[in-house]
């Protein structure tokens, strides 16, 4: 048995100055894994608890009692465990919560713990994360989705969508992908500073110019695309995440940029007539949290040719994953750990999804470590 030794809690600071925790398991053998918590901008209300002091200490974003937390009582329940049972791990850790949110503990500390205890134990059999948690399935890359222009909660700017990605889908390999999004992105920063418009960048590093509506910046991607010397929707196409829940108010979609508020059948339409003029082939968030029926009419309009990945809609959470599963809605759940607290309810949901044909889509949070 590779048995946990000590688990240590500690505050850092993630990508943008603010405070988060990171967990340190070591073995009895002497392996050891640490894992970092990531925090997001736009939060969905669904998902798990992150603890966070309050006071004036970092502004209120300090997490010194989730810190102690992990020192105190979860290396106390973790202490002479087998940590390859990772199931177990994280029943462990959620029965010590006994929450449903896990708002007691925090749900970064058990995170942190979480993925620290499956870093320990692929240390401890010598082999790649990945491997110790995908087994013979790890074996294909993710096409990636570059954020290269920010606005809504991620940028300070009129732009009210959140994020516009390129994306490649023609390229044989990763790093040819990774290649090919570089140079579109420096090519679209040369596009903007032509045009006069900023260059100065969001909290997940896409420029976060000003301009004339929500549509612009799909042109501006056109554009780059273009002149980077790729064709638009064979080589390199474009995703979205609007993140429509941040600007969803009293059942309707308030778009400031613009000066207009949208139902939800005028937003769906809204959707399809850019993927109908633009090579979008996924959009992720395109209705807000609780709106299941605009959901479903969005489904109904796109579903069948572009990807709808479901992120504050679904938390991660196989839960809410089998409502939508159910009514039909979306096609592609978004992957963050730390909306669901623990790797083994990461790994559930995504094989839910599986199971069902949806898709998984991987992702960071914009606070990073």
């Amino acid at each position: 048995m590779s048995t946990i030794e000590k688990v240590i809690g500690r505050e850092i600071l993630d990508s943008r100055g603010n405070p988060t925790v990171e967990v340190e398991v070591v073995l009895d053998s002497g392996a050891r894994g640490r894992a970092a918590v990531p925090s997001g901008a736009s939060t969905g209300q669904f998902e798990a608890v992150e603890l966070r002091d309050g006071g004036d200490r970092f502004g209120g974003k300090g997490v010194s009692i989730a810190v102690a937390n992990v020192n105190g009582e979860i290396d106390e329940e973790l202490e002479g465990r087998d940590a390859l049972d990772q199931r177990e791990i994280d029943r462990a850790l959620l029965d010590l919560d006994g929450t449903d949110n896990k708002a007691r503990l925090g749900a970064n500390a058990i995170l942190g713990a979480s993925l620290a205890v499956a870093k320990a134990a692929a240390d401890e059999l010598d082999i790649p994360l990945y491997r110790h948690v995908g087994g013979t399935n790890a074996h294909v890359l993710p096409v990636p989705m570059m954020n290269v222009l920010n606005g809504g909660a991620h940028a300070d700017n009129n732009v009210d969508f959140q994020e516009f990605m390129v994306m490649p889908v023609g390229a044989a390999s990763f790093s040819e992908a990774l290649r090919w999004g570089t140079e579109t992105y420096h090519v679209l920063k040369a596009v903007l500073h032509d045009k006069g418009l900023s260059t100065a960048v969001g909290d997940e590093g896409g420029f976060a110019p000003d301009l004339e509506d929500n549509e612009a910046p799909l042109k501006l991607l056109l554009e780059a695309i273009e002149k980077a010397g790729f064709a638009p929707g064979d080589d390199i196409a474009i995703a979205l995440d609007p993140a429509t829940s941040e600007v969803f108010r009293d059942g309707a979609y308030v778009l400031e940029g613009e000066g207009r508020t949208l139902s939800s059948a005028e937003l769906a339409d809204y959707w399809a007539d850019l993927c109908a003029r633009y090579p979008i082939v996924s959009i992720e968030d395109g209705m807000a949290e609780e709106d299941w029926d605009g959901w479903g009419v969005l489904t109904q309009k796109v579903g069948d040719r572009v990807q709808l990945v479901g992120d504050d809609l679904f938390v991660t959470n196989s839960a809410r994953l089998a409502t939508g599963i159910e009514r039909g809605v979306a096609n592609s759940i978004l992957v963050k750990v730390n909306q669901i607290g623990s790797l083994t309810e990461t790994s559930d949901a995504v094989a839910l999804a599986t199971r069902n044909r949806y898709t998984a889509v991987m992702s960071h949070r914009s606070g990073e470590t």
